[in-house]
């Protein structure tokens, strides 16, 4: 990161100039302290993150002959039986959603029937649109629709397409919104509102399109601040965001009011229920207490739900959904001038996985809606369980009031620390900061026998440790501290940037 003269700040005014010219003397230190402290923390996750280096073998070209096919099976049975426990005993925070190995069995029969099937080809496989279309309308359908389109001209109905995972989703509606406000509004310089929880998916859409993001800080309730994310709209503003829940806290945003907000102003609104969308449907029909967030509000114009999270579907699949044909229509891309002929693609992908595409509708039509409520009411009935074991931990409180994204933390010990020795009994959770905190999403993974107990028990253990030993700095404890104190965010930003290039090291 280059450095910026300081002859450049001339002409600021000298309170000011003092003031810079002290920040940028300090960067110099600050990226001293992180290269010599992120050097050593690097050097030891490689090896975490490298485990296989001296067991099997590595290719950085191709063999000179192809190896037998039964021999790399093998190699890959073994690597998969070593990685499968922690997720499989139910210690991973989300990742792994359903996990049982009758659905594993039935999923991967049907993504080996139509492996090779591709609906960038309609024409010779019209199964895959049938399936797509089929497990758009499906989840439209579960997220308010049939309310939606009544008395509606069917161009106004809800809609969407697939894609391979929440973030495309959340960057395809984005890139709509800015495509539409340019159509319709003139917009060329296209601002998103967001809450400061909103996943990064939007940061990126922002970065990538073109966009400017204006993060507002939530309320003391984790929640969006709706009469912040007012002040924050200008005359460029093209959409608004929710999160049904937001990632970090779980809690859910006001849905009603910030899509209402949208709606008076002629704004687009997006629910981004990547995480909640196939849970908070059920959990409203099993008595919990869930707020509208879907498509019978008339001011939410999009949302994103993950059929590869709590749908689950096979890895690779989520859905995108808007209010009516003329919207989704800024999704889609054209080329009517190639020589190589007329050219549509519906998201950025060219070429799609069919077999990721039969996988979820086959997923979705044998879970049907008694499925998915019995599987919700065993998450949340886990969830319960646990913010009250959290909640009776004198040291520990609970972030908010989420259903099923547990964040807690503490205000007399370093949480990372608990979070570290958690990792030391097995357990995979997420870091937080801002405020600092750690989260558990709860999965069928976790209402499997005693898991919810045994993890309650290794909480306490691991409080009671870090209370004993304070001063105990551990390996990954001091990287999450680091990242929540760290002033200049371009260095941060720098050493992520390692992180990635440390896992396509060969």
């Amino acid at each position: 990161m280059a450095l910026p003269d300081l002859d450049l700040l001339s002409h600021l005014p000298p309170r000011l100039i003092a003031v810079a010219e002290r920040y940028l003397k300090a960067i110099p230190l600050v990226r001293n302290r992180l290269d010599k402290e992120t050097g050593s923390m690097l050097s030891e996750l490689e090896g975490s993150l490298k485990p296989y280096k001296q067991e099997v073998p590595t290719f950085d070209k191709l063999p000179a002959e192809g190896r037998p096919r039964e021999e790399v099976l093998q190699e890959l049975q073994q690597l998969e039986a070593r990685e499968h426990d922690r997720w499989k005993q139910g210690q991973v925070s989300g990742a792994v959603y359903h996990g049982a190995e009758d659905h594993i069995d039935f999923v991967n029969r049907v993504y080996s029937l139509h492996s090779q099937s591709n609906p960038l080809h309609a024409d010779l496989w019209p199964s895959a649109t049938k399936f797509e279309a089929e497990v758009v309308a499906m989840t439209a359908n579960m997220l308010g629709a049939a309310e939606a389109n009544l008395g509606r001209h069917p161009d106004e109905h809800i809609c969407g397409s697939l894609s391979s995972g929440g973030t495309e989703s959340i960057m395809l509606a984005m890139k709509t919104y800015r495509d539409w406000a340019h159509a319709t509004k003139g917009i060329t310089r296209p601002e998103m509102v967001a809450p400061g929880s909103a996943h990064p998916a939007f940061d990126k859409a922002a970065h990538y399109f073109g966009i400017k993001m204006v993060r507002v800080p939530v309320g003391p309730d984790y929640r969006a601040d709706v009469a912040a994310m007012r002040k924050a709209i200008t005359r460029n503003t093209i959409v608004l965001i929710g999160s049904a829940p937001s990632f970090p806290h779980g809690v859910i945003d006001p849905i009603e009011e910030l899509s209402d907000l949208a709606r008076k102003r002629g704004l687009g609104f997006h629910t981004d229920a990547c995480l909640g969308g196939f849970v908070l449907p059920w959990a409203k029909r099993l008595g919990y207490p869930v707020p509208l967030f879907d498509f019978r509000l008339p001011g939410v114009t999009s949302m994103s739900a993950d059929t590869h999270k709590f749908g689950y579907a096979a890895k690779g699949t989520s859905v995108v959904l808007y209010r009516g044909t003329e919207l989704r229509s800024h999704q889609y891309f054209t080329a009517t001038e190639w020589p190589g002929g007329i050219y549509f693609s519906p998201t950025f992908s060219g070429s799609r996985p069919g077999g990721l595409i039969a996988a979820a509708w086959a997923t979705l039509v044998t879970m049907g809606e008694a499925g998915y409520l019995e599987a919700t009411r065993r998450i949340l009935e886990t969830a319960d369980t646990i913010k009250r074991g959290i909640r009776a931990i004198p040291e520990l409180h609970v972030l908010g009031e989420p259903l099923f994204v547990i964040a807690f933390g503490s205000h007399t010990l370093n949480i990372y620390q608990v979070m570290e020795r958690l990792s030391a009994q097995g357990w995979n959770l997420n870091g937080l900061h801002k405020p600092s905190a750690v989260h558990l999403c709860v999965t069928l993974r976790h209402t499997q026998p005693d898991v919810a107990n045994r993890f309650l028990e290794d909480l306490r253990a691991a409080v009671a440790h870090v209370r004993s030993n304070p001063g105990e700095k551990g390996t990954m404890a001091p990287v999450y501290g680091m990242a929540a104190t760290v002033p200049f965010r371009g260095l941060l930003s720098d050493l992520l940037k390692k992180y990635m290039d440390l896992l396509y090291k060969v």
